[in-house]
């Protein structure tokens, strides 16, 4: 009777070895690999975008702790008014989830009707809560897939329910996100955010203005009072950082009509048949 032997472990399934930096790239390339296969299992062949803040909650939502902070908050509070205008601020910026989901729902109500054997057009964002979220939830009322692309980060991030479960993805790190947020999309759309949706859009901006993306790309803008707010582009222009020119990189929009008839148009003219 033979004796088994003690055979050492493959290189593939030693986790020490995996989680090691040495197999660093490893991990890389995974976040490359395993995504493709499963976009290419699910039939998904192109993306629209959503970025936007993860703190912006729907108007419900938003509505309810307004009433129960001035339920139960003790107005002699000394940070009593900072706090009160906080919980109205944050039932201002709820329009922005609503119009998130409202024109998520719209473009994917139109792709649907566009193709039928691949899934194009497909509604993508970050897969967490706020704006994300916003995308996620207009894509399945609107009865289409729905891609969450999640990052492991200490707070904030968590994969919200309206995402398809075999379209749900989990990065550690985030140029690979990126890469993926990129490599699929026709169409950007940038609600009011932080520093990631800054950090998204003027990563998306950069690529665009360096002709780094060959492919036709609109990129849109959403609240030209909020950007403009927050970023001085008429000063760029003065300081001779940036060029005039380069405004038509993208288009501000105010209202989810005239947002979806830019992407719709941009679509119809550049990758509809």
């Amino acid at each position: 009777m033979s004796k088994k032997m003690n055979l050492p472990e493959k290189a593939y399934k030693n986790l020490e070895f995996l989680n090691s930096s040495d197999a660093r790239t490893i991990r890389i390339l995974s976040e490359f690999y395993e995504p493709k296969s499963r976009f290419k299992k699910n039939k998904i062949a192109d993306t629209i975008v959503f970025f936007g803040s993860a703190r912006i909650k729907d108007e419900k939502e938003s509505k309810k702790l307004l009433r129960e902070f001035k339920k139960t908050a003790d107005p002699k509070k000394k940070n009593y008014n900072a706090e009160l205008k906080q919980h109205e601020k944050m039932v201002e910026m709820s329009k922005y989830y609503e119009d998130a989901v409202e024109l998520s729902k719209r473009i994917t109500e139109w792709s649907l009707e566009t193709s039928v054997e691949t899934k194009r057009f497909t509604i993508c964002s970050g897969g967490g809560p706020g704006i994300m979220e916003a995308a996620n939830k207009g894509a399945k009322l609107g009865g289409g897939s729905s891609i969450g692309l999640n990052i492991s980060i200490p707070f904030e991030q968590f994969v919200n329910k309206w995402v398809d479960p075999e379209l749900a993805f989990e990065f550690h790190y985030f140029f690979m996100r990126k890469f993926w947020f990129v490599y699929l999309a026709k169409a950007f759309i940038i609600f009011p955010g932080g520093f990631g949706t800054l950090d998204e859009l003027m990563e998306v901006l950069t690529l665009i203005q360096t002709g780094k993306l060959k492919k036709k790309m609109k990129l849109i803008i959403y609240d030209s009072n909020y950007w403009k707010r927050i970023i001085n582009f008429d000063a760029l222009i003065e300081d001779g950082v940036i060029s005039k020119s380069d405004l038509k990189l993208f288009d501000f929009c105010d209202t989810v009509d005239e947002a979806y008839e830019k992407v719709i148009k941009h679509m119809q003219k550049n990758y509809v048949k």
